[in-house]
């Protein structure tokens, strides 16, 4: 069946490219995940409020090494794209940010992060978002983000209202966390939308 339109971003977009580094302040940069990573991701995994959020712990260094495998080979399959959120400086990681379930024809993605402890407060988070959502908008020619969260993660509908996503509405029921059901909160930013700064 023939489609009638040209998919939003053109296929190889991603994989024709060497994932960038981006620039989110003088001190916090965005970098694709290298093996080395994995002990510090098993560490923040430990963190009764990133396993709250994400429903998975990681139980060895091995075990996060697998995920960051996973994680640098969606920018082949050109299905996610992935980031440490780490220190200019030292290249301390700081965090996890990254677009999810890529959709190409109609160039959207789901946006989703987490952060350390030590990170938290800095607007670390939501300034890696609006820098992420740039770099998506401007270079990649995606046209919609959307960001979701459990209605009962404050600190995450900060995030969102901070980097400027609209507020849609709610999911009833469609995420299950370890306590149960819960209703998930949709914000979307669009190519166009204003961002912070």
């Amino acid at each position: 069946m023939p489609i009638l339109v040209e998919p939003s971003i053109p296929e190889g977009s991603l994989f024709g490219i060497e994932q960038p580094v981006i620039e989110v302040s003088r001190s916090v940069s965005l970098r694709p995940w290298v093996n080395g990573d994995a002990a510090a991701v098993m560490e923040f995994f430990q963190d009764p409020l990133i396993q709250r959020w994400h429903v998975k712990r990681a139980d060895s260094i091995e075990e996060a090494a697998g995920w960051i495998g996973g994680w640098q080979s969606e920018w082949l399959k050109e299905s996610g794209a992935h980031w440490a959120v780490v220190d200019s400086g030292s290249d301390r990681l700081l965090g996890r940010i990254a677009l999810k379930n890529i959709d190409l024809y109609d160039g959207t993605a789901d946006l989703a992060y987490w952060m350390a402890a030590s990170a938290r407060g800095y607007g670390v988070c939501p300034n890696s978002v609006v820098a992420l959502a740039r770099w998506a908008f401007d270079e990649v020619a995606f046209n919609r983000l959307e960001l979701e969260h459990s209605v009962d993660n404050a600190a995450s509908c900060r995030v969102a209202d901070k980097a400027g996503f609209q507020t849609e509405g709610i999911r009833r029921g469609s995420a299950r966390h370890a306590d149960g059901w819960h209703d998930m909160h949709v914000h979307s930013l669009l190519r166009g939308d204003s961002t912070p700064g």
